[in-house]
C-alpha cells in the first residue's frame, strides 16, 4: 500500500498538506487524555489494594500516661479477640511525628503536643467486618476510641476517579469523531478537485474501489505521519508533567507510574488513527462516487 503507484496527483492538494498537522494535534490531545486515564486507573487500583481491608484505631489522649497505656492494652485485647483481624500494630511516637512533620513542621517534634495512639489494623483477605459493631464494643469498654474505616472515603475517591476517567474517555471519543470529520472533509474536497481525472479513470475501466484505494493509501500515509508527529510532541509534555508532579510534597500526589502495557497502548494510537483515516477515506470515496458518477 505504501509503494502503490498513484494515478491521481493527490500530493499536490493543499488541504492534504494540512491534514498531517491536524491529525498530529488530535493525537497529541489523545495521548495526553489516555495517559491521564491510565494513570488514574493505576492509581485507583494501587490505593484500593493498599487501603481496602485496613482500619485505623485512634485513642484520644487522656490526662495521665498510665491511663492511656491501660486503655491501649484493652483495645489491643479486643482486636486480638476479633476473628476478622489478621494483624495490628501500634504506631510509635516517632512514626506519628514523621507523619505530622510535612503538615506541622518543627511543631510536630514538640513534646508538648498531645499525640493520640494509633493502631494500624489489617483484616484477613476477604473478611467482612462489621465496623459499627466493633466500634460500639470498643466504646463500651474503652471510652474515647474511634475507628477510621478507610473504605468509606476510598469509595468516594474511586468514584471521583472513575468520573474523571469517563470524561477522559469522552475526550478520546470526540477526538476520534473530529479525526473522522476532518478526513471526510479533506477526501470530499479532493474528489471535487480531481473530478475530471476520476472521470477519465472510469472511462478507461477503473472501478470505484481502485479510486478509493488511491485516497485510502494517501490517508493512511498522512495519518501515520501526523500520528507520529503528535506522539513525539506528547513525549516531552508527559515527561515535564512527571517532573513537576515529582517535585510536589510527598503525600500530596500519588506516584505516577506507567508500565510497558500502558506505553504500548500510547504508542499504538498513531497506528489506530491512521487506520481510522484510511477506512474513513475509503468509505467516503465509495459513497461519494456512487452519487457523483
Amino acid at each position: 500500500m505504501f509503494t502503490r503507484r498513484s494515478d491521481l496527483p493527490l500530493d499536490k492538494d493543499t488541504l492534504s498538506r494540512f491534514l498531517p498537522w491536524l491529525i498530529a494535534f488530535m493525537v497529541f490531545l489523545a495521548v495526553l487524555a489516555m495517559a491521564g486515564m491510565l494513570v488514574l486507573d493505576a492509581t485507583a487500583a494501587r490505593w484500593d489494594r493498599g487501603i481496602s481491608g485496613t482500619l485505623t484505631v485512634q485513642i484520644v489522649p487522656s490526662e495521665t500516661p498510665v491511663k492511656d497505656t491501660e486503655r491501649l492494652q484493652k483495645v489491643l485485647l479486643i482486636l486480638g479477640e476479633t476473628p476478622e483481624v489478621h494483624r495490628f500494630e501500634t504506631l510509635s511516637d516517632a512514626k506519628l511525628m514523621a507523619l505530622l512533620e510535612p503538615w506541622l513542621g518543627a511543631t510536630a517534634a514538640s513534646s508538648d503536643l498531645p499525640l493520640p495512639r494509633l493502631i494500624d489494623v489489617e483484616l484477613k483477605p476477604g473478611a467482612k467486618l462489621d465496623v459499627e459493631k466493633l466500634s460500639r464494643r470498643m466504646e463500651t469498654r474503652v471510652p474515647g476510641v474511634t475507628i477510621d474505616d478507610h473504605s468509606i472515603w476510598l469509595e468516594r475517591l474511586v468514584r471521583l476517579i472513575r468520573s474523571v476517567e469517563g470524561l477522559a474517555t469522552m475526550v478520546l471519543v470526540f477526538i476520534g469523531l473530529s479525526t473522522v470529520g476532518t478526513v471526510v472533509f479533506t477526501t470530499r474536497t479532493g474528489l471535487t478537485i480531481h473530478r475530471n481525472a476520476i472521470e477519465v479513470l472510469h472511462f478507461i475501466g477503473a472501478q470505484d474501489s481502485y479510486v478509493a484505494s488511491q485516497f485510502a493509501s494517501r490517508a493512511l500515509l498522512l495519518g501515520l505521519k501526523g500520528g507520529l508527529i503528535g506522539l513525539l510532541l506528547s513525549v516531552p509534555t508527559l515527561w515535564g508533567i512527571g517532573i513537576m508532579a515529582g517535585k510536589m510534597e510527598a503525600g500530596l500526589l500519588p506516584e505516577i507510574i506507567l508500565g510497558p502495557a500502558h506505553f504500548s497502548a500510547l504508542a499504538a494510537l498513531p497506528m489506530l488513527v491512521a487506520f481510522i483515516a484510511m477506512l474513513t477515506a475509503r468509505m467516503t470515496v465509495m459513497k461519494t462516487l456512487s452519487r457523483m458518477l
